[in-house]
């Protein structure tokens, strides 16, 4: 087996908290972490004695593998993994696990991310920013107010705008289009009507992206279970089937070194991605797409091959990114609407939306799901299938 491919592998079990944006209701990120692991065990019928690997990722406040199966009775782990880093976490702590399961390492792993990401350390906050990042030339970057992720995504989309002409609707249209998802799914923070209008009025960020373009702060929780695809046959869930992925991480060291800021690490992985499962954007049903803002969707999706560079804005505004058209970006609204879990409930909807579980959002006859994870020059893609 190669090291990108673990067709071996399903998820059997999902499970998550309420996503909230209410100071009062502020819980710690291992009590969240440790219900929506729970929830994931019990999903797929299975105990806490039956978990021996976990993994998790973080770059602010969490709960580590070590804590999160001690507060729910675990055993014994076998495995276990806890990766520094962003939104790319998403895609190498599940990555692993999968590779850990092919191996023998464990039976069952529960992978989760936990965050207090409205109460606690918010991203879009330059103090809590600067005790994170503040290493190698970050340091001149803070110094000169370059500080967070808006304004980095900023000066890429403005890149963007000045080699393909994208504009202010185009980026609106994708904002638009996730709150219209988000309005079918009851654990969506935002699910009101946005209408282009308000997002044009909504005040500016950091130019050009304004505050719908902004992922949504929340705290909350979110945990899937993994197991081989001979044990999975027998338990309470129909699997879903990881059949692997792709990744790159290829910044010379930062992400300041990046040779093209119009593109992301969806144009690296993309040929090796198709060309791996034998498949092409018009064979997914559901593309879960890292959506930390609507420029880094806009611009993953036009790495993957879904449209042409500066083509992304007719895309949504033409209805092919939603129900009757070529695929069905974020059903559940994306961390645009949904809330931040920091790119890993991407994958609790992507198994959902296999199993033929997602209610009103259910995109019709689902099959295949692409969930990617990471921004800038660094990130992966992974390919679910339905059983």
């Amino acid at each position: 087996m190669d090291s990108g491919q673990t067709t071996d592998v399903a998820v059997v079990g999902i499970g998550r908290t309420a996503y909230t944006r209410d100071l009062n209701a502020a819980r710690t990120p291992l009590t969240l972490g440790a219900e929506a692991a729970r929830n994931a065990i019990a999903d797929a019928g299975l105990t806490p004695a039956d978990i021996d690997g976990c993994a998790s990722y973080a770059m602010n406040d969490s709960a580590t593998f070590g804590q999160v199966p001690y507060a729910i009775g675990v055993d014994e782990l076998t495995w276990n993994l806890d990766v520094y880093g962003g939104g790319t976490g998403s895609y190498t702590s599940v990555h692993s696990a999968a590779m850990a399961l092919s191996s023998g390492a464990c039976s069952y792993a529960v992978v989760f991310r936990s965050l207090c990401g409205r109460s606690g350390l918010r991203y879009g906050d330059a103090e809590g920013m600067a005790s994170l990042l503040t290493h190698g030339d970050q340091q001149f970057d803070f110094a000169s107010g370059y500080a967070i992720p808006p304004q980095w995504f900023a000066m890429w989309a403005r890149r963007h705008q000045a080699e393909y002409g994208t504009t202010a609707e185009d980026l609106g249209a994708i904002a638009v289009a996730e709150r219209a998802h988000a309005a079918r799914n009851p654990h969506a923070v935002m699910r009101s009507e946005l209408t282009l209008d308000q997002y044009l009025q909504g005040r500016m960020i950091s130019a050009p992206l304004r505050v719908y373009d902004c992922s949504l702060e929340v705290d909350g929780a979110c945990a899937i279970v993994l197991t081989t695809a001979e044990r999975a046959r027998d338990l309470a869930q129909p699997p879903v089937y990881l059949r692997g992925g792709e990744f790159t991480w290829n910044s010379g060291g930062s992400w300041n070194n990046w040779p093209d800021f119009t593109e992301m690490y969806t144009a690296k992985v993309a040929k090796r991605f198709w060309n791996r499962f034998g498949i092409r954007p018009a064979d997914i049903d559901v593309a879960c797409i890292y959506d930390c803002f609507t420029y880094t969707l806009l611009v993953s999706l036009e790495g993957l091959g879904f449209y042409d560079k500066g083509a992304g804005g007719d895309f949504f505004r033409e209805g092919r990114a939603t129900y009757g058209g070529d695929v069905v970006v974020n059903p559940h609204g994306g961390l645009l609407s949904e809330g931040y879990i920091h790119g890993f409930n991407h994958h609790v909807e992507a198994v959902e939306q296999l199993r033929g579980q997602a209610g009103q959002r259910q995109v019709p006859g689902a099959r295949t799901a692409v969930v990617t994870a990471g921004g800038g020059p660094y990130g992966g893609a992974l390919l679910y299938e339905a059983a």
